[in-house]
C-alpha cells in the first residue's frame, strides 16, 4: 500500500468511528442542551434549593398527556388528566405503565411542554425522562413527576396570556431486546 492509500484507508475509518461516536453521544447531548437552554418547550431542570421567586402567585392549569410509540406494547397513561397548580409550589404528577405484552421490555421516555414558550418556565426538579425503565411481562409500575412553574411566567408579557401547559411523555423501545419488536399498539396513549 502506498503513502495516500494508506492516509485515506486511516482518513475514512477515522471519520466512521468518529460519527457513530457522535450518533452515541447525540441523544445525551442534546438532551443536555435542550435541558440547558429550553430550546423547544424543553422544561429547564433545576434543582429544589434553586426555586426562589418574586413575582405574583398565580394559578395554571398542567394537563398531562402520555403516548407509547407503535414499536412499545405498553399502556401508559396519566393518573391525573390535569391539575391546577399555583406558580412557585413544588407539585407531584404520576404516570402508570403496564408492560402489555409476554416479556420483559426496556423502554425510555422523552417529555415536551406546550406551548412551547413556557419551556423556560417550566422546571423538572425529579422525573422518569431519559431513563430506562424496564419492566417484566404484566407488571405496573407509577412513575412519579416533579415540577414546578416559575412565577415570573405572570410577569412576561409573552406568557401572560398562558392559563394551561401540556406536559406530554412519549415512551419508546430503548432497543433493549424485546419479542414485540415493531407490533402495533392500538391502547397506546390518552390523548388530551
Amino acid at each position: 500500500m502506498n503513502k495516500n492509500t494508506k492516509f485515506t484507508a486511516v482518513l475514512v475509518v477515522s471519520v466512521v468511528v468518529g460519527m457513530i461516536g457522535l450518533s452515541y453521544a447525540a441523544v445525551p447531548l442534546y438532551d443536555l442542551f435542550c435541558r440547558t437552554t429550553g430550546f423547544g418547550g424543553t422544561p429547564v431542570a433545576l434543582k429544589e434549593e434553586a426555586i426562589k421567586h418574586n413575582s405574583p402567585v398565580v394559578n395554571i392549569k398542567v394537563q398531562f398527556n402520555s403516548d407509547v410509540a407503535g414499536e412499545l406494547n405498553w399502556k401508559f397513561i396519566p393518573v391525573e388528566r390535569e391539575v391546577i397548580v399555583k406558580t412557585g409550589t413544588n407539585n407531584l404528577a404520576f404516570y402508570t405503565a403496564k408492560n402489555l405484552s409476554e416479556s420483559k421490555i426496556t423502554g425510555i421516555a422523552t417529555f415536551n411542554v406546550t406551548p412551547p414558550k413556557i419551556g423556560k418556565y417550566f422546571s423538572k426538579i425529579d422525573c422518569f425522562c431519559f431513563e430506562e425503565q424496564t419492566l417484566e411481562s404484566g407488571e405496573v409500575v407509577e412513575m412519579p413527576v416533579s415540577f414546578f412553574i416559575d412565577p415570573e411566567i405572570a410577569s412576561d408579557p409573552n406568557t401572560q396570556e398562558v392559563k394551561t401547559i401540556t406536559l406530554s411523555y412519549t415512551f419508546f423501545n430503548s432497543g433493549e431486546k424485546s419479542q414485540n419488536k415493531g407490533k402495533i399498539n392500538k391502547n397506546s396513549s390518552a390523548k388530551n
